[in-house]
């Protein structure tokens, strides 16, 4: 979702018929008196995508905000307005980085192009969380990180929010204004990860009835996020590691490199040093990711994000039924603060989701939150306790039910179960990480 427009203007009548346009647009929207008051509120820590200003203010005026806002957030766009005709003024701006110029008076509609065309997209998940002193440490180094082009290795659990850090890395960088793509490598079939990378040409292989742009391509000049790394195949590795040292990238049936300017960014919720030992990941490929190492922390570890993140996903969840967002009682609290966690932030959503179906008004008690009560396996596999309505829904649950239940037989060996299953150890990985992002509380 898109951050909020700052709206910064001295005069009160037309700072709230621009914010009135801006939110009939459907933008959301802070406002400021002046350069100073915008300042204070980019200072207290809000994200913002776009700066709206007139130039014309006292006692700081718009000029001297574009400096400071480019000197202390220089990948925030910011939009001036002023009296027809000062050309001059104009061009001194866009010089000094302004990302355009609105000559008054002008429509409605040509403020909401502009808007639209400059302002910075938010993350899947909205606004960045992070209340925890820990997590803020990570984000305040993430940003300095940013402004830099050095690849970045994001480790974590599952469901920690290593795709919102990865967006935030982009949306703070200079490559902002370009693409953000992201490829899951757990996700996608060995034998069509590579052609999905690099692209292909028609006729390379059976079934390429066309030309495919890979994910390389489509990130020329912006950023490509890895997303689970470590679940690369060995072969593709050594392939990835010649685009990052070359710089170029070739599509699967063509002889012409193709020149690429990407930042990389990695996640892995696995130990990369620990699978490099393993063998199941290069160690060359390793340092030239582990330029900056980010590791976030599980929720359990981060206990005062617990309370706003489920805040805001309440109120996410409730916008989107069009009712009230409830409050959540003090047992309710209490209950979400003691819970281990084990599926993190998306078990957390899971959550918030039970508990708008089963809270008839408008607070949240501790029997509306449903939290599994989960047990442990000789093996150490958690599994959650069946409740009264345990019996799968559909096949996707009957098929959960029977992976679960065939792991457990085995005594937690993925090879043994694989085989049972008569499915590869990677396809069982790949569902298990899907159930542990669900919220199932599996090991890890």
């Amino acid at each position: 979702m898109a951050l909020p427009v700052l709206v910064v203007e001295d005069d009160d009548a037309l700072r709230e018929a621009l914010c009135d346009t801006l939110v009939l647009g459907g933008h959301a929207v802070l406002s400021a008196g002046d350069g100073s008051e915008a300042l204070a509120v980019l200072a207290g820590g809000q994200r913002v995508g776009l700066v709206l200003s007139d130039v014309q203010m006292q006692p700081m005026d718009g000029e001297t905000l574009l400096r400071e806002v480019k000197a202390r957030y220089p990948w925030l766009p910011v939009l001036l307005m002023t009296a027809y005709g000062v050309v001059d003024k104009a061009v001194a701006a866009l010089h000094a980085g302004a990302c355009h110029y609105l000559p008054k008076p002008f429509e409605p509609d040509l403020l909401l192009q502009e808007v639209a065309k400059y302002l910075l997209p938010g993350s899947d998940d909205g606004d960045v969380i992070a209340e925890d002193p820990a997590v803020r440490r990570i984000f305040d180094v993430a940003e300095r990180v940013a402004r830099a082009d050095a690849s970045v290795l994001i480790t974590g659990e599952s469901g920690t929010g290593k795709e919102v850090l990865a967006r935030f890395l982009h949306n703070h960088s200079p490559r902002v204004a370009k693409p953000f793509i992201a490829i899951n490598c757990a996700a996608i079939p060995e034998q069509l990860l590579e052609s999905t990378l690099f692209g292909h040409e028609k006729g390379a292989f059976t079934g390429a009835h066309s030309q495919h742009v890979g994910k390389f391509e489509q990130a020329n000049g912006g950023t490509l996020l890895l997303d689970e790394i470590t679940e690369m195949p060995l072969p593709l590795q050594a392939k990835l590691l010649r685009v990052l040292q070359e710089r170029e990238v070739e599509r699967v049936g063509s002889m012409k490199p193709l020149p690429v300017d990407i930042r990389v960014l990695a996640t892995s919720n696995r130990d990369p040093q620990v699978e490099v030992t393993a063998g199941r990941f290069r160690e060359d490929l390793f340092y030239r990711l582990n330029v900056f190492p980010l590791h976030l922390p599980a929720l359990r570890e981060r206990p005062d994000d617990i309370l706003p993140l489920a805040r805001a996903l309440f109120a996410k969840h409730s916008g989107r039924q069009q009712r009230r967002t409830p409050a959540i009682s003090a047992a309710a609290a209490a209950a979400l603060r003691a819970h281990a966690w084990d599926g993190n932030i998306r078990e957390l959503d899971n959550v918030v989701q039970r508990a708008l179906i089963l809270a008839p008004g408008d607070e949240i008690a501790a029997e509306h939150l449903y939290l599994p009560a989960p047990k442990a396996n000789l093996a150490g596999v958690a599994v959650a306790e069946p409740g009264p309505a345990a019996k799968p829904a559909d096949m996707r649950e009957l098929e959960k039910q029977h992976i679960l239940e065939t792991l457990a037989a085995v005594g937690g060996v993925r090879k043994l179960a694989a085989e049972r299953l008569g499915m590869s150890e990677r396809t069982l990985r790949y569902k298990l990480q899907q159930y542990r992002e669900a919220g199932e509380p599996l090991a890890d």
